[in-house]
């Protein structure tokens, strides 16, 4: 009798030990993509605000000054330039900026070498508009860039994607 009752609470115990360990193990997945996302999120908010704060400034400089505030403007790539020093040209360090994607990592280089920002990026668009809101290929007619930014954060869980998406309009306060 005793030992049919041990056996008995060895099954419950097991089935109880199961359950417990498919809680625990379906809270630690939920818990291991919020915190993917959140810094996902987060960077990507970062990378955003300091292209958007770059954009809204390009062209500072001299009334007089002739130099173009963005001089590239290509889908994945922008340079854009400001007069930091004054002196109505851009040659000093960080008076020409260019942000760009390589590979999944977006990166700005203001004279000291193309920095990462931001890694796991699926993708990165720039559309770029004139005084009017059309858009526009030339460089020398942009008032208004629309950036677009989609994050994605390494999942534990298989075949689940967790991305993120931003998008956020531009104007360059100096043009």
């Amino acid at each position: 009798m005793h030992l049919a009752d041990l056996l008995v609470a060895i099954a419950v115990f097991g089935l109880i030990a199961a359950a417990t360990f498919t809680t625990l193990q379906e809270g630690l997945r939920a818990y291991t993509t919020g915190a993917a996302r959140a810094e996902s999120q987060q960077s990507a908010r970062v990378a955003l605000e300091r292209l958007a704060g770059d954009l809204r400034i390009a062209g500072l400089g001299p009334q007089d000054a002739a130099f173009a505030a963005i001089s590239l403007a290509e889908p994945t790539r922008v340079v854009l330039h400001r007069d930091l020093d004054g002196d109505g040209a851009v040659t000093a360090s960080g008076e020409t900026i260019t942000w760009s994607l390589t590979g999944r990592t977006l990166r700005r280089d203001a004279g000291g070498g193309a920095q990462p920002i931001i890694d796991g990026v699926r993708s990165f668009v720039l559309e770029y508009l004139d005084a009017a809101g059309a858009p526009t290929a030339s460089a020398s007619d942009v008032r208004t860039v629309v950036i677009t930014l989609v994050t994605e954060a390494e999942s534990v869980v298989a075949g689940r994607d967790v991305t993120t998406t931003f998008a956020t309009r531009v104007r360059l306060r100096n043009r």
